[in-house]
């Protein structure tokens, strides 16, 4: 089994110090944000991108990030992680910064509903409303979606939307470690299930919290590939880690994408553990792994 090396694993171990102990200590919703948001960390500037505005998709609050002055530049749909229960606009900011100024593109960052109190459907219905607005205030222009973990997961259901609702055309998928089985059954679950900051008993939290009605973990729209029919999606970006528990289905499902004939372009990175992307400033590594997913993103949406 692969093991993180010493600068790897004391980011481990900083990121596991400032996240609360859901599901074992911890399961109020209210003390679970309040610990959350009292992290603390050191102090830096914005990224400077061309334009930020908070604007109100139909009724879905989304921040939205201009990383070029060009008027017909691509647009990208992202929803953040934090297992349908946790994060928002803020937590993921510095990431959008760097995707609109590292691909030229309108960011469109969903604040959707979440769980507990907003169980499934809610957040993939919201990412959808705004998927929709996005079209329409950026008519004629290339559409991605893109999302982390439980995000990726919203980006995934997005692909189904936009095809079984009629569109928007989508022309990709950007998919980070995405969340996608809640049997958190595969293998990945138990080798990485402790020690490597994200845990079992994080996932089996967050997954009751989203699924309350076990009747929902059959349904395709909040774990795409349990049954889901994945024709005619756009070329997707898989991003997965060794040392994920998610790492298992992150690597079926673009192993479904490729038989159900979708251009897959997947990259492990076998000693990076979940979130990694979001720690480019820590770990020359990621800074690369970062700078590669977004060149392909960027590639993607500019293609002729």
């Amino acid at each position: 089994m692969t093991r993180p090396g010493p600068e790897v694993q004391a980011i481990i171990d900083l990121a596991a110090a400032h996240f609360p102990p859901l599901g074992s200590e911890m399961t109020d919703i209210a003390e679970v944000r309040a610990f959350f948001d009292a992290r603390t960390g050191p102090a830096v500037a914005p990224r400077p991108v061309a334009r930020v505005s908070d604007e109100d998709a139909d009724g879905v609050p989304v921040r939205v990030y201009h990383g070029s002055v060009h008027e017909g530049a691509p647009v990208v749909v992202f929803c953040h992680g934090g297992g349908f229960v946790l994060c928002d606009l803020d937590s993921h900011d510095g990431f959008c910064r760097a995707m609109a100024d590292a691909t030229g593109a309108v960011v469109v960052s969903v604040d959707y509903r979440r769980a507990p109190e907003h169980p499934f459907p809610a957040a993939p219905e919201d990412a959808y409303t705004a998927l929709l607005w996005a079209a329409r205030a950026y008519p004629g222009r290339r559409i991605g979606v893109a999302g982390d973990s439980a995000g990726a997961n919203l980006a995934t259901v997005l692909t189904l939307l936009s095809r079984d609702r009629g569109g928007p055309a989508l022309g990709f998928q950007a998919l980070y470690y995405p969340m996608l089985d809640p049997t958190r059954a595969r293998p990945s679950h138990r080798e990485n299930g402790q020690g490597y900051f994200l845990t079992s008993d994080h996932l089996r939290w967050y997954w009751d919290a989203y699924l309350p009605d076990p009747a929902d973990r059959a349904d395709p729209y909040a774990a795409p590939p349990a049954g889901a029919d994945l024709t005619g999606l756009p070329p997707a970006y898989v991003v997965t880690a060794g040392l994920d528990p998610l790492r298992d289905e992150g690597l079926a499902y673009a192993r479904a994408l490729v038989a159900a004939r979708v251009p897959v372009e997947a990259h492990h990175y076998a000693g990076m553990f979940h979130g990694f992307l979001s720690m480019a400033t820590a770990l020359p590594e990621v800074a690369t792994a970062r700078e590669t997913a977004f060149a392909a993103l960027r590639a993607a949406l500019h293609a002729d």
